[in-house]
C-alpha cells in the first residue's frame, strides 16, 4: 500500500563526475540494464499498436501500486527496479521492470483481461510516443498522491496533478495521430481512466511519523481529508474536460493492516494499526459522496468506484479460504515478525512459496492478490464496484 523507499545514491545518475570504485559501478550497471529491459519491453508491443489491434486503451494514474516504471526515470528514492521485484513477471522473462510487485500489478491484470494486446507503456519510458499511446500510457508513480506535498521525503515523485498534466500532452498527441474528431471519440468512447491513490497521502503526509507532527496540530483528520477530496475533485473535473468520460476510482485500502504497519507497531498477526484504517474509511465515505456527485453533475461521464477498501480486508482476514498461508508476512522485506521493515531488495528474505503471500513486500500485494483483486473488480457485485464493474464499463 505504501511505496517503497529504496536509497539510490546521486552519484549513480552522474557516473560522469567522478571515478566509481567495483560496488558503486555495479549498482549502476544494474540500474541501466532495469532501465533497459523497461525500455526493450514496452518497445516490443509497438508493432501490435500501429496494427490497431485490440480493444480501447487504458490511462492508468495513481501510485506504486499501479507504478509499472515511470520512477526508473526520476531521480528518487523510492524505486522497484532492483531484484527480485519482477521475478514472476513474465513478459520481462523476470527482470525488474519498477513494478512494485512479483508479478503482475492490478491495471496489468485488468489490461488482460480486457484484452488489451500490450501493457500501457510509462509515460517517462522513451518509447511512450507515436502509435503506442494508442493502447494507453501509465503515469503512476509510486510516492505519488491527490496532496503536491505528498511523497516529498522521497525527493522525486509523480504526483496526481503533474500526471494529468502529462496526460494533456498525451492527448494533444492522440489528436496528431488520429486527428481532433476521432481523437475524442477514441477518448470518450474506447478509453478508461483508472485512478489508485489516496493511500500515500495519509502514510507518507498526514501520518509521517515526527515530520507530519505540525501540520496534524493544525490540521485536523476532517479538515485534511476535506482538502484532499477538494483536490481530487478539480483534479477528476479536469480530466473530464480533457474529454476522459469512463472512469474507475479506487478508495483507499486497509492500509492499518499492512505488514510494514504492523511491524513497527508490534502488533499479533491478527491486528491492524486502528489510525489509518479509520482515516482510511473516513476518506472512503466522502469519496463515495463526491463520485455520486460528479455522475449527476458532469454529463455524459460516468464514475465508478473500486471498493478496494472491502475487497482486500476480505483477502486479509480471510487469506486461508483464498489459498494464503499468511497475509501479515511480506514474501520479500526483512525486519521484525512480519518482515516488514526494509524494502525489498537484493540482500532481502524472500519467500519460496510467493503465491502464498498476500503481500509480497511490506507495503504491497503480490501478483497472487492482486489476481483476486483484479477478477472481482472486473466481474464483481455492486457491493465491490459500482454502479457497475469494468467489463460493464468497457461495454458501455
Amino acid at each position: 500500500m505504501l511505496t517503497t523507499c529504496v536509497v539510490t545514491y546521486q552519484r549513480y545518475f552522474n557516473p560522469c563526475s567522478h571515478s566509481l570504485g567495483d560496488s558503486e559501478a555495479k549498482a549502476m550497471k544494474s540500474y541501466y540494464i532495469a532501465a533497459l529491459v523497461v525500455f526493450f519491453f514496452n518497445w516490443c508491443y509497438i508493432g501490435k499498436a500501429a496494427n490497431g489491434q485490440g480493444s480501447g486503451a487504458s490511462f492508468i494514474f495513481g501510485d506504486s501500486l499501479v507504478d509499472a516504471g515511470n520512477n526508473n526515470f526520476l531521480r528518487t528514492l523510492s524505486k522497484a527496479n532492483i531484484q527480485p521485484n519482477g521475478i514472476d513477471f513474465k513478459a520481462s522473462g523476470g527482470n525488474p521492470t519498477g513494478r512494485y510487485t512479483n508479478g503482475r500489478t492490478i491495471g496489468d491484470i485488468i489490461g488482460d483481461e480486457l484484452g488489451q494486446p500490450n501493457y500501457a507503456v510509462p509515460y517517462l519510458a522513451p518509447n511512450s510516443t507515436g502509435n503506442a499511446i494508442l493502447h494507453g500510457v501509465n503515469y503512476a508513480s509510486g510516492g505519488g498522491g491527490i496532496m503536491n506535498a505528498t511523497g516529498k521525503i522521497f525527493v522525486n515523485r509523480l504526483g496526481l496533478d503533474i500526471q494529468i498534466d502529462y496526460f494533456n500532452i498525451t492527448r494533444k498527441q492522440i489528436d496528431s495521430l488520429l486527428g481532433p474528431s476521432k481523437a475524442r471519440d477514441f477518448i470518450m468512447k474506447t478509453s478508461i481512466f483508472s485512478v489508485t491513490i489516496g493511500a500515500n497521502d495519509f502514510l507518507n503526509n498526514y501520518l509521517l511519523p515526527v515530520l507530519s507532527i505540525g501540520a496534524r496540530l493544525s490540521e485536523s483528520p476532517d479538515a485534511f481529508i476535506n482538502d484532499m477530496l477538494t483536490h481530487f475533485r478539480g483534479q477528476l473535473t479536469r480530466l473530464y474536460q480533457l474529454d476522459a468520460r469512463k472512469f474507475v476510482i479506487g478508495n483507499v485500502g486497509p492500509i492499518g493492516c499492512i505488514p510494514y504497519q504492523r511491524t513497527i507497531n508490534q502488533l499479533n498477526e491478527d491486528e491492524c494499526v486502528e489510525l489509518p484504517n479509520k482515516l482510511a474509511l473516513q476518506y472512503n465515505a466522502k469519496l463515495k459522496d463526491l463520485l455520486t456527485e460528479l455522475n449527476e453533475n458532469l454529463p455524459g461521464a460516468t464514475f465508478v468506484l473500486a471498493n478496494v477498501y472491502d475487497l482486500v480486508l476480505d483477502v486479509i482476514t480471510n487469506y486461508k479460504k483464498y489459498g494464503f498461508t499468511t497475509s501479515s508476512k511480506a514474501c520479500c522485506g526483512n525486519g521484525g515478525q512480519f518482515a516488514g521493515i526494509i524494502p525489498c531488495g537484493p540482500t532481502s528474505s524472500m519467500c519460496s512459496d510467493r503465491d502464498s503471500h498476500v503481500f509480497w513486500d511490506p507495503y504491497h500485494p503480490s501478483e497472487a492478490a492482486n489476481l483476486i483483486i483484479a477478477k472481482k473488480l472486473l466481474d464483481g457485485d455492486t457491493k465491490i464496484i459500482s454502479p457497475m464493474n469494468l467489463r460493464q464499463l468497457r461495454d458501455l
